[in-house]
């Protein structure tokens, strides 16, 4: 994107910002990783007093190690999303949070997305999976629970600026 996806711009907010707001009062506590740009996207953070931020200091190791970093700080089951999925809605986390099982995906049209939930014993495998493994090697392992949401914003991450501008188009 040439620039930290967590300050981009949607619906007024950064997009880390308006995650914060949907997952308030339904999580706690929020826990944002940062890696790279960590202190400008710390200054960027209009909502950081109701998060708690942690710092990976090996983002180069990839998505799993930033997921392990937050996880590492959550005393119970949780849920977790990459930070370029911001238009997820509040009603998709809260029927995720209000569900049960090691661990819950969210699908629409029939395909997975995020936010994830896992139990404290799915945490537990995610903290122990080596450097080179990927979190849906632990995810797998169970039988997910698939909810059916009406929410196709669970699928469409910003990867691009094409991706972004279709966000911002209504397109995503």
């Amino acid at each position: 994107m040439g620039r930290p996806k967590q300050l981009l711009q949607f619906e007024g907010q950064t997009f880390l910002d308006s995650l914060i707001e949907r997952f308030e009062g339904i999580c706690a506590p929020i826990i944002v990783v940062l890696g790279y740009a960590a202190d400008e996207v710390r200054a960027g953070i209009a909502r950081s007093a109701q998060v708690e931020i942690v710092v990976n200091p090996a983002p180069e190791r990839g998505m799993l190690s930033s997921l392990q970093c937050g996880l590492a700080r959550v005393p119970h089951d949780a849920l977790f999303t990459p930070v370029d999925l911001p238009g997820i809605s509040r009603e998709t986390i809260e029927r995720l949070a209000a569900a049960d099982g090691p661990v819950v995906i969210p699908t629409f049209g029939g395909r997975k997305g995020h936010p994830v939930r896992v139990s404290h014993d799915v945490i537990a495998e995610l903290l122990a999976l080596p450097v080179d493994a990927q979190a849906r090697d632990a995810i797998r392992r169970h039988d997910p629970q698939l909810i059916a949401v009406d929410d196709a914003r669970i699928l469409h991450d910003v990867d691009t600026p094409a991706d972004y501008y279709a966000l911002l188009a209504g397109a995503l």
